[in-house]
């Protein structure tokens, strides 16, 4: 059983079946499996991305300066996570927004000592505006941040159930992995998470497990520590 975790979810999670925008649905969805767990005694720290809004690397393929257009995938997250805090707290769990950049009165300054105390009262932090440097992804953040609080794992939330030896989505043909290791997963080149995350995971020993987010229940399957997804270790 876990006692606390870095919950990674994607911006286009956040968007619905169409991926952009926020699907309110889904915001609620989400909030009542966070804060289930969290009223279960499962410390939270969430990490979101802002795909749903705007996509840095997409920048560059529409003119973009690649730093501005990192800025602006911050800023994105930055909304995603101002948007579930309050879903959150309508679910009567207290939510509290730390923006790597300085970003106040919309979100406190992330320092991680603050973030943590949210945790250990009952809350959940949302961590958001990636490093707050371009060129890293809020895959890379969501590592950073997790070995930076001490969580006992990474659960990254997507569309689905685990790792495959191909997108299942788009190959009927691809095998779920049940378990496999962080220098398996680099060698396969399974995009799971990207290089700098996959080795800030390997080298501070932290856990990832991959699972399907849209599954009822399957978050507090996992901090009941039930299997669900595919688990990535050293």
């Amino acid at each position: 059983m876990f006692k606390r975790v870095l919950l990674k979810l994607s911006g286009e999670s956040l968007g619905g079946p169409e991926g952009r925008g926020l699907d309110t649905e889904c915001l609620k969805k989400y909030s009542r499996e966070i804060a289930q767990a969290a009223k279960a005694g499962l410390q939270i720290a969430i990490v979101n991305g802002g795909g749903n809004i705007f996509r840095g690397l997409q920048g560059l393929e529409k003119g973009f300066d690649r730093v501005d257009g990192d800025r602006m995938g911050m800023l994105a997250t930055v909304i995603n996570s101002l948007a579930l805090k309050q879903f959150i707290k309508d679910e009567g769990i207290n939510a509290e927004v730390f923006s790597a950049t300085p970003m106040e009165p919309f979100a406190r300054y992330y320092n991680r000592d603050n973030a943590v105390k949210v945790l250990e009262e009952g809350g959940v932090a949302l961590i958001c505006g990636g490093t707050g440097n371009p060129f890293f992804t809020t895959d890379s953040g969501a590592a950073l941040r997790a070995l930076e609080i001490k969580a006992d794992v990474v659960l990254k939330g997507t569309r689905v159930d685990g790792v495959y030896t191909a997108d299942p989505e788009k190959d009927p043909s691809a095998t779920k992995y049940d378990e496999l290791t962080f220098d398996e997963a680099m060698s396969k080149h399974l995009r799971v998470l990207d290089q700098t995350a996959f080795a800030l995971c390997n080298d501070g020993n932290m856990p990832l497990i991959v699972f399907d987010i849209n599954v009822e229940g399957n978050l507090m399957k996992l901090a009941s520590g039930e299997k669900a997804g595919t688990l990535v270790h050293k």
